[in-house]
């Protein structure tokens, strides 16, 4: 007997997410990966986190190795709220939810605020991994562009009012990256942050402020979250993994006690792991924390450096940008006839990797733009890697000419 094997109807919302980044990008050791988003390896404090490792399970035995039950331990809540304040967020641990990393705590975000048809605004560009996600909770997506200053509040705004004033349904979610946006490194002016913390309460939305790159700053400002201004309205974001290490996979919510409750719900067997989080509590205990954030940022901002220097080096006033004052990333804008797709592949087989700008916008748009991360590589590959991404994409006006 013949098995004809038939073609399965899977969900709907499964084209929608699709591998980027680092999880897109070849493992080859030959190819200079501009497109991770990640840490250096020889950032993570290596020695810290073996001793923490070790010493998490001296002192607690088994029950490290046990699944979560009741969150584990509160020292790395307690270390959350305390940090918080620095950036004027007033919260008790009992509004601190610890998290499978932060896009689990996107995926909560998503699940408490949003129904199938609600509408969720973001930037342009942005975070693909958020926009992945409201996409699978059937949100219906409207985008609103950035400038130096971060998301324009204005036009949020006047589409809010024009929403009213037309009868259409209102956001129930707007996402919100403050500090070194991914991808255009920008930073949303303390004026625009109010603002939009009083939109919130005026119309009755959620803000997700997505906090990721906060203590990656290369000056040692900070403004006051978003939280701050709204805190019955804002659900905060951050990570232990830009900080710390990715494979610690830790992150955390804030928010009312309400909402921190609503999204608690969701936690059936997926806590965050006891052994990751007794890890942290042991680190950051002994760690010299500011110290450690200290050599963080001179490290990566050596990099912005490095890599800043080799674009006007290599493509001069071919391309603009805005240079970062923290976070990994550096976004280019070429020329409006140019699409960065073009010559993607082309880089690729060159020797380095890239993601084209039309990855980060929800409309099709944004086809002159590339982000760059500066974070990964050495300065040497970094050198390097702009002058093969110079040499493609002079090879890509070469090709346009002689057609």
């Amino acid at each position: 007997m013949t098995t004809v094997l038939q073609p399965f109807p899977y969900a709907k919302r499964v084209p929608a997410v699709t591998p980027m980044g680092a999880a897109q990008a070849s493992s080859s050791s030959d190819v200079i990966p501009f497109s991770y988003g990640t840490p250096t390896s020889d950032a993570f404090p290596y020695d810290g986190l073996k001793e923490a490792a070790l010493k998490a399970i001296l002192d607690h035995g088994r029950d490290a190795l046990q699944y979560a039950g009741a969150g584990g331990p509160q020292v790395v809540k307690e270390w959350i709220a305390q940090r918080s304040a620095l950036r004027s967020i007033d919260v008790t641990t009992e509004q601190v939810l610890v998290t499978y990393g932060s896009q689990q705590a996107i995926d909560y975000a998503a699940r408490t605020l949003l129904e199938p048809g609600d509408h969720a605004w973001v930037e342009a560009p942005t975070y693909f991994g958020a926009v992945s996600t409201f996409r699978s909770s059937e949100a219906l997506i409207t985008s609103f562009p950035i400038d130096e200053d971060g998301l324009q509040v204005d036009l949020i705004e006047k589409a809010l009012e024009e929403a009213v004033r037309r009868k259409h349904p209102l956001p129930k979610l707007v996402y919100c990256m403050p500090n070194f946006q991914n991808p255009g490194g920008v930073v949303l002016s303390l004026e625009r942050r109010r603002k939009l913390a009083e939109l919130a309460y005026q119309y009755n939305f959620f803000i997700l402020e997505d906090d990721a790159y906060v203590e990656l700053t290369f000056t040692g400002k900070h403004l006051p979250a978003i939280y701050s201004f709204a805190p019955e309205r804002v659900i905060y974001l951050s990570t232990f993994s830009k900080i710390i290490a990715p494979g610690i996979r830790l992150g955390w919510a804030i928010g009312s006690s309400d909402v921190i409750r609503r999204m608690n719900t969701f936690f059936q067997g997926s806590k965050a792991s006891v052994f990751s989080q007794e890890i942290a509590a042991q680190l950051l205990q002994h760690l010299p924390f500011d110290d450690h954030l200290e050599a963080l940022a001179s490290r990566y901002r050596s990099s912005r450096d490095v890599m800043v220097d080799s674009l006007k080096a290599n493509f001069g006033e071919e391309v603009s940008f805005q240079v970062p004052e923290g976070g990994f990333f550096i976004w280019l804008t070429f020329p409006e006839d140019v699409d960065t797709g073009r010559f993607v592949q082309d880089a690729y087989e060159r020797g380095v990797s890239f993601i084209d700008g039309s990855k980060f916008f929800v409309r099709p748009e944004g086809a002159r733009h590339a982000r760059l991360s500066f974070s990964y590589c050495t300065e040497e590959q970094i050198r390097r890697g702009v002058r093969l991404l110079a040499e493609a994409y002079q090879a890509y006006q070469a090709s346009r000419t002689a057609n």
